[in-house]
């Protein structure tokens, strides 16, 4: 077995394998850039190297520097964790070079099934179904034009080297096609240092699931059953589940036989990920191999007890895979959900900054239940602008998927982050969704139930009453405490109140709080629940007991009341007396300010290209200009009609948030 080795890798896969490989007994080597300093998977690993500056192909894409930071430290073997080097076969063959073992598959395999191109030419040479598409590299956009009109609309443009929604785009008309060509290969050549670009046929209403499987280098292959990742947000994962809602044993079956063969074909060893889109009717079609770990990889290990990196790294050592196929059964249901730096209430668009607060919830693990977080941040850490925005996996198992959605639904409700945007309250609010919860979902899921992006959830009236009562006994908690501060004027004593009016969501609930040594019964509506609690006054988070059932708020106070998240809504709860709630009805409710004539930077990013000028005329739908933040290009268009009259910035330009790029007439 191996006594040292290097992580090619950043975030949490980095934290993933270095956790793995201490329990191994095995040494661990991090590399790091400038922004990645402090990170913690350089505070987990025995010794840590730096290798360069924050982009990525300045530094983690780098092959010279990461064999430069081997032969420092004398590692005897590599994992690549996913992305940056993880699929590339210049990488594996300069480690092959320099006798050093590479934690996955050989070089062959990496070149037929990682790249896309060929993987879907060798898939049809082995019989295997496939989506319609050109397999040839497309030269430029008038090529990538051309053959999308052969193909009919709609198409996907992808990066042969992609992965994790990288360099990919949905075109449906030629003008789509134009300007996804160029940022798909832009952002395949920044992320992956490969800007080949292929077009296959969109399948509309599909499913994606995958099977993940294993094989060793004695001619043992095995699959560890399918995930189901239809949950996606322009093309990348956001919940995967394991196993899948929608396969039947039968199909299951077919799709891990499939996916050992045409992994043996290859001489395949290591993990490796075959993917699938499945239709209506349970026909599935190859649509690439991933010759790498998966970002979702934990489901399958939380439903098979198997560790994928020990075996990963016991494969590269040489050794045999310790199960067979009759083995690996199903146990339980495991669901992930992708925390990302992502405002959903500013269309998912990344955001940067200091983590003021970061507290996820314990993990633990019984035979009824489990709860586990991957990350590779910290509380008081930087989420940079160079890397993928991924924050922290969060996994929960069950023995079945409605307890396993319940357990993610309590976990996201205790899940404390401040300092940046972030996705937490989508999360939760695809946990409530009758669409997610009967399994019916499809990867369009998203584009069609949230269509003109994410406000937050209107939540119903029982659970309106519920956290009505909820604050009532809290805001009672805080008013005793502020009857005790010392230093009071005699004569001046200060009595709490029992009648209350609780303004939240538009409706107004006149609540009555009858409190003991255990809690409280709060009236609201004239119906009693009984609310208990251990919360105080300056607590982030509440746990509270109503009518026997549990309820976790995010309460933070504001003026009158508190801002109160729960289950993907954002509230803003006031307490009042009854004459407060009266005269609060006669405030003036403040206008917003009016910036229908400004272009504000929806993100902190940098500005690729500015399109247009001073005195243009633009039109509805318009680019106006491109701005780039995380790896990913965003192309800004005009809302209507107007005249340009002031552009403040210019390629290149590091823009902060509501930064004005362009005025208009």
């Amino acid at each position: 077995m191996f006594k040292k080795i290097l992580i090619a890798n950043r975030g949490e896969i980095a934290c993933r394998v270095i956790k793995t490989a201490r329990r191994m007994g095995i040494a661990t080597v991090a590399v790091y850039s400038d922004a990645d300093r402090n990170a913690l998977h350089v505070k987990m690993a025995d010794e840590a190297v730096h290798i360069g500056p924050s982009p990525a192909n300045q530094s983690y894409i780098v092959i010279d520097r990461i064999m430069d930071a081997i032969r420092q430290t004398g590692a005897e073997a590599v994992h690549p964790g996913y992305g940056f080097l993880s699929e590339n076969p210049k990488f594996a063959q300069a480690l092959q070079a320099a006798g050093v073992a590479f934690i996955g598959p050989p070089v062959k395999a990496i070149e037929a099934m990682g790249d896309k191109i060929t993987s879907k030419k060798l898939a049809q040479e082995a019989g295997v179904s496939t989506v319609p598409g050109h397999m040839g590299l497309i030269a430029d956009a008038d090529e990538a034009i051309r053959i999308a009109g052969q193909i009919g609309y709609p198409v996907m443009i992808k990066a042969s080297a992609g992965g994790g929604g990288k360099g990919m785009r949905i075109a449906w008309k030629e003008d789509e096609v134009r300007e996804g060509f160029q940022s798909s290969k832009n952002e395949a050549a920044n992320s992956f240092g490969d800007d080949r670009i292929f077009i296959e046929k969109f399948v509309t209403q599909p499913r994606h699931i995958e099977i993940q499987v294993l094989a060793d280098s004695h001619g043992n292959a095995v699959y560890l059953h399918e995930r189901e990742c239809s949950i996606q947000r322009r093309n990348q994962k956001v919940i995967e589940e394991a196993p899948s809602p929608f396969l039947d044993e039968e199909t299951r079956a077919a799709m891990g036989a499939q996916s050992v063969a045409l992994a043996q074909a290859v001489g395949y060893t290591s993990a490796g990920t075959v993917e699938f889109i499945v239709d209506g009717d349970r026909n599935f079609y190859f649509l690439e191999m991933n010759t790498r770990l998966q970002v979702e990889h934990p489901v399958t290990e939380m439903i098979t007890g198997i560790d994928l990196v020990e075996q990963m790294i016991r494969v590269a050592a040489g050794e045999k895979l310790p199960f067979g196929q009759s083995d690996l059964t199903i146990n339980g249901w495991a669901i992930e959900s992708r925390l990302y730096a992502e405002d959903p209430y500013r269309g998912f668009l990344p955001s940067i900054g200091r983590l003021t607060r970061y507290r996820p919830p314990v993990e633990e693990a019984t035979d009824q239940r489990a709860v586990r977080n991957d990350t590779g941040v910290f509380e008081g850490g930087e989420i940079s602008m160079f890397y993928d925005p991924m924050i922290a996996k969060l996994c929960t198992w069950a023995p079945t998927r409605a307890e396993a959605i319940e357990e993610m639904r309590l976990a996201l409700d205790g899940f404390e982050l401040e300092g940046i945007g972030h996705n937490l309250p989508f999360l939760a609010a695809v946990m409530d969704h009758p669409k997610f919860t009967s399994g019916e979902m499809t990867t369009a899921f998203i584009a069609e139930e949230f269509p003109n992006g994410f406000d937050g959830v209107a939540l119903v009236d029982v659970t309106l009453k519920r956290i009505a009562a909820a604050v009532t006994a809290m805001h009672r908690i805080s008013e005793i405490r502020r009857t005790r501060i010392s230093g009071r004027m005699d004569n001046h004593e200060r009595h709490v109140g029992s009648d209350w009016n609780v303004a939240v969501q538009g409706q107004s609930f006149d609540t009555l709080v009858k409190a003991d040594r255990n809690g409280a019964d709060v009236t609201v509506a004239g119906q009693t629940l009984r609310v208990e609690s251990t919360w105080q006054p300056g607590q982030p988070l509440a746990r509270l007991t109503v009518d026997g059932s549990p309820l976790v708020l995010k309460a933070a106070r504001i003026p009158g009341g508190y801002r109160v998240r729960h289950r993907g809504a954002d509230l803003k709860v006031h307490v009042r007396t009854p004459r407060q709630a009266a005269l609060a009805l006669l405030m003036p409710e403040k206008v917003a300010t009016d910036t229908s004539r400004l272009l504000l930077c929806p993100m902190p990013g940098l500005i690729v290209k500015v399109d247009v000028a001073v005195g243009d005329e633009v039109q509805e739908g318009q680019t106006l200009c491109t701005v780039e933040a995380m790896k990913m290009e965003n192309i800004l268009r005009a809302e209507r009609r107007g005249v340009v009259s002031k552009v403040n910035a210019a390629a290149g330009d590091s823009l902060a948030v509501d930064d004005v790029i362009m005025e208009f007439e």
